[in-house]
Formats: C-alpha cells, sequence, structure tokens
C-alpha cells in the first residue's frame, strides 16, 4: 500500500490525496507537521532531502516528491492524463505554470495569513505575491472563459494541480469573485466523482 506523508492543511498534499482518492488507490497518510519542523528531521530528509511535503512512498524504501510529479506517475494510463501527445505536453504546461506563477503567489499569502495567522509580520510580501497571484488568476481565467477544463476539456491532473491552492485563495485574501470563469470551473471540479475537500482526512 503506497504511503502519503502528508500535512492536512497543504494545497500540495491534498492534490495527491484527491487523486489517489479518486482513482480509488488504497493509502495510509501519515501527518508531518512542517510548523513543528517535522520535515526537517534526519529521518524525513532520507525520504526528500528538500525536506517538504508530500512525499509518496510506492514501494519499502521508495520515495516520489514533488506534487505535481507524483501527479504524473499516479496518472500514467488513466483517464487523468491525456493520451495524445500534444495534449500530454499542454498538461505539463500547466503543471509548470503552477508550480512557476501559481503557487508560490496564491499558497505563500494563505500560508502566512491562516496557517500562520501573522498577516502584520508579512503585509509587505502579502500585496507583493498577490498582484503576482492575480496576474496568474487572470491567466486562468482567460483561458477559462473559453475552455471548461484545463486540457481537452476534460478534468485532468492539470485541473487538479490547479485547484488544489485557487480553492482556497480567499485565505490569502484573494477575492475570487472577479474572475466568473474561475469560480464556474471551481464547480465542475467539485462535481467530479469521489471529490474530497482539502480538510478531510483520508
Amino acid at each position: 500500500m503506497y504511503k502519503l506523508y502528508d500535512f492536512l492543511l497543504s494545497g500540495n498534499a491534498y492534490k495527491v490525496r484527491l487523486l489517489l482518492t479518486q482513482l480509488q488507490i488504497p493509502f495510509e497518510s501519515k501527518e508531518i507537521n512542517l510548523l513543528q519542523g517535522e520535515t526537517r528531521t534526519d529521518d524525513f530528509l532520507q525520504k526528500n532531502p528538500n525536506g517538504k511535503i508530500p512525499v509518496l512512498e510506492i514501494a519499502p524504501n521508495k520515495f516520489i516528491s514533488e506534487s505535481n510529479a507524483i501527479l504524473y506517475y499516479l496518472s500514467q494510463g488513466t483517464e487523468y492524463f491525456p493520451q495524445d501527445k500534444y495534449q500530454q505536453a499542454q498538461a505539463m504546461q500547466w503543471l509548470f505554470f503552477e508550480q512557476f506563477s501559481h503557487e508560490p503567489n496564491i499558497a505563500t499569502p494563505r500560508f502566512w495569513i491562516s496557517i500562520l495567522q501573522q498577516p502584520d509580520k508579512y503585509q509587505a510580501q502579502i500585496a507583493q505575491k498577490q498582484q503576482l497571484g492575480y496576474a496568474a488568476l487572470n491567466v486562468m481565467e482567460q483561458h477559462l472563459k473559453v475552455h471548461d477544463f484545463f486540457v481537452a476539456d476534460k478534468y485532468t491532473i492539470a485541473d487538479i494541480s490547479l485547484y488544489a491552492y485557487t480553492h482556497v485563495a480567499d485565505e490569502g485574501g484573494f477575492e475570487l469573485t472577479k474572475f466568473p470563469a474561475i469560480l464556474a470551473w471551481m464547480r465542475r471540479v467539485k462535481e467530479q466523482p469521489r471529490h474530497i475537500l482539502i480538510t478531510d482526512n483520508c
């Protein structure tokens, strides 16, 4: 059985829980409290030298880290990853966009505001991140004005990856009512079979 080294409030970990659940793959979840430094222990660093969650143990002492790499691994040969090569490249394009332009700017204000609960301490950094975050949301909005989903107009790991932090962006001070196409897309994602909430402890 797969073992997921997890942190319940992490959008990156949620991506993996969501896909595992939708694929109906049994897994054990082990909560790692990153707020208490548990990702920096010698034991955890042997699993992921980068000291971040999630980490998926697919066999004894065989680990995959980086959330989108885990999504790619799990989705191979399933309906959640396209078969067409061009569409595969489009899926990867959105995964890279999520990690470079989206996640750093959407997730970080949420972490400072809602998880650390220190918005005053990070006020200047939050403003800078939110400006970049809104730019990323605008890219998504323009795409979703003419597409139901991000690749091939069907639900794939591109949607899972982008949904994870977008649907809790309000916890980072983002006003999503400015993005009606994103709101409609999020409703479509929630309607997918075996959808779970980020707070569901699987």
